[in-house]
């Protein structure tokens, strides 16, 4: 499984066998990128794919049939540069990413926001999504005497790379966690393996109501999540799952989409649909507005800092424009 060239075996089979209308939120960038030109040369539309790769908005033109929906990685990526700028000017910073277009799009961000305190990163290693093990980078990232340590990898090496911080006896003043793995469910695995002290207080971000949080207990739309989930989902399904709640979160902007492409929709009719989005989905946090045009192609463009404690993501500051 994650494989791209599965993902374009199995897709040419959805086109040519199901012929599928349109094909949402396929998970993964690389994955998404390997059927990129062969959804858009049969003209299919690729929407709200489940990744914030930044080219998803900027590369509209060459590929037409192709857009994202989450904040996008470089827009994430600044606002912890600039968090960071602001509350620690004289932090001695080190990166963990991902060795791809994933991870460099999420430290470009991070440089962008530092401006021109990039100085302040003294050590940046990467990971290949087929290493099994951190030693060697994080031996080098704890002596380079970093206090900060910025992660930008996806869950299962996120997981892994804490605990091999743990292992060596590294503990950073400040962690940043990039949003794709601060999920509750993620930071509870991490305290399991490395214990509390690595996760409490640990910054991210996020743009959709954290369903596991008891201030969104409440809430009319967890409740009725919760409900759908209940009756629809899987047998014993965790409303506290939050890739469930993500998933509802897409499909009510899908269903949206869907009803604005007209009575009769059509292929030609949701592309034009996704370049009129203008409108407030339930599932996110106040303030957020899912906005696109014909040259603004990034629907989701705000979000919020989150820090972790208690077991789980709590909402702090200002809302931030990404773009």
């Amino acid at each position: 499984g994650y494989n791209p060239a599965q993902t374009v075996q199995l897709t040419n089979k959805l086109i040519l066998e199901d012929k599928i209308f349109a094909d949402v939120g396929a998970l993964g960038t690389e994955h998404n990128q390997a059927i990129r030109p062969l959804l858009n040369e049969r003209k299919i539309p690729q929407i709200l794919v489940s990744t914030g790769a930044s080219y998803w908005g900027l590369q509209y033109k060459q590929f037409p049939w192709t857009i994202g929906w989450q904040p996008d990685y470089i827009a994430e990526g600044r606002a912890y540069g600039e968090w960071i700028k602001k509350n620690a000017p004289n932090a001695k910073i080190a990166v963990f990413y991902q060795n791809d277009d994933y991870g460099k799009d999420y430290l470009r961000g991070l440089k962008i926001g530092l401006g021109r305190k990039t100085s302040l990163i003294v050590s940046s290693q990467s990971y290949e999504t087929t290493d099994t093990s951190y030693a060697s980078q994080l031996a080098k990232q704890k002596a380079s005497g970093a206090d900060t340590w910025v992660l930008l990898s996806i869950p299962t090496p996120t997981v892994r790379a804490i605990a091999t911080a743990k292992a060596l006896n590294w503990k950073p003043d400040t962690i940043v966690i990039n949003s794709v793995s601060a999920i509750d469910s993620v930071m509870a695995a991490v305290a399991q393996r490395a214990g509390p002290e690595f996760v409490n207080g640990a910054v991210s971000s996020g743009y959709l109501k954290n369903n596991a949080n008891p201030k969104y207990a409440n809430d009319p739309i967890v409740k009725k999540y919760a409900s759908i989930l209940a009756q629809y989902g899987p047998s014993g399904a965790d409303p506290k799952n939050t890739f469930y709640f993500y998933g509802m979160a897409k499909a009510y902007d899908t269903v949206k989409l869907l009803y604005n492409a007209g009575k009769n929709p059509t292929r030609e009719s949701l592309l034009k649909a996704t370049e009129s989005m203008n409108w407030v989905n339930p599932f996110m946090i106040k303030g957020i507005r899912v906005k696109t045009s014909k040259t603004d192609h990034f629907p989701i463009s705000q979000l919020k800092l989150v820090r972790y404690g208690n077991g789980t993501f709590s909402e702090f500051g200002p809302l931030i424009k990404g773009r």
